[in-house]
């Protein structure tokens, strides 16, 4: 704010100095030094330095004459007549950056949250700003700092932490209605960060693991319903079929003795069941291999 109001004296103004109080000393010298030359000289080049002014392009400031509004001046150069003239602040027109934060602020649900936030900004119509507000920049934090609060108090927890840019769709709204009046846009608002007390945020880790297993156990249990179906399925499919239930098995014994290189112990029972004990005994007697279940029938 002081940066703004401080008396900005141009590069052109003390230019004009140094010439007239050159000129005049000048005069001094060459006039059997009469001191009016050089006193003149000062005079001239000090209304130069304090009426000669200058604003950059993105810049606009407003002439009091007398205490009244004569106008907008800016950018360039530009003059006003001291004593009688008074300049307001430098306005800054372009977009601005505001940082504004609500600490442990309650949600609707009653949840202690601090939330950090950027407000995107400018002057649109510097008039209005000069003469409407008397310290904009400190209106704006103000008030985006109350429409925050109000914002959180409205919404619960976990729709603050999902829909960040639907709270700062709000808030802009809700701070442009107020500041259009006053010569100022708010063009966006982002929420940065939702801080919440760490016991509340190892609360929700620990909801959040439990939500997760019990969904793996629904899924697991799903799985073993699937699998169970299927082998009732097939267990229909070999009761009715002995033949498709024999080669099945042959083909288990025979992916268990290929893959895994071992020996394979089968029950008497199960070989007399599958009637593989006659094929064996006979290939073992011939000395060849065990036919294949298609050539043995």
């Amino acid at each position: 704010m002081k940066s703004q109001t401080r008396l900005r004296l141009s590069g052109v103004g003390w230019a004009l100095l140094a010439f007239f109080a050159g000129a005049g000393y000048w005069a001094y010298g060459a006039n059997g030094d009469n001191p009016l030359f050089f006193a003149a000289g000062l005079l001239i080049g000090a209304y130069c330095l304090f009426s000669i002014r200058v604003a950059d392009q993105w810049e606009r400031v407003a002439v009091l004459r007398f205490g009244r509004f004569v106008g907008l001046r800016g950018p360039g150069l530009f003059t006003m007549v001291p004593i009688v003239d008074r300049l307001s602040r430098y306005v800054d027109q372009r977009v601005r950056v505001t940082s504004v934060s609500a600490e442990s602020t309650l949600t609707r649900d009653t949840v202690p949250v601090n939330v950090d936030a950027i407000i995107f900004w400018l002057v649109w119509n510097a008039e209005k700003s000069i003469l409407e507000v008397q310290d904009f920049d400190q209106a704006i934090i103000m008030s985006a700092q109350t429409a925050l609060r109000e914002s959180i108090g409205r919404h619960e927890l976990s729709q603050m932490v999902a829909e960040r840019e639907m709270m700062g769709h709000e808030l802009q709204r809700i701070l442009d209605e107020k500041t259009t009046s006053w010569g100022i846009t708010v063009q966006s608002v982002e929420i940065r960060d939702v801080q919440i007390p760490a016991g509340l945020q190892d609360a929700m880790s620990r909801q959040a693991q439990a939500e997760r297993e019990r969904q793996a156990r629904i899924i697991l249990g799903q799985a073993e319903t699937e699998i169970a179906a299927k082998f009732a399925s097939a267990a229909d499919t070999y009761k009715n079929n002995p033949v498709a239930m024999h080669l099945r098995a042959m083909n288990m014994l025979y992916e268990a003795i290929k893959e895994r290189g071992s020996m394979v112990i089968v029950p008497s029972s199960a070989v007399e069941t599958m009637g593989l004990g006659g094929m064996l005994g006979t290939a073992s007697l011939g000395g060849a291999k065990p036919p294949m279940p298609a050539e043995a029938a």
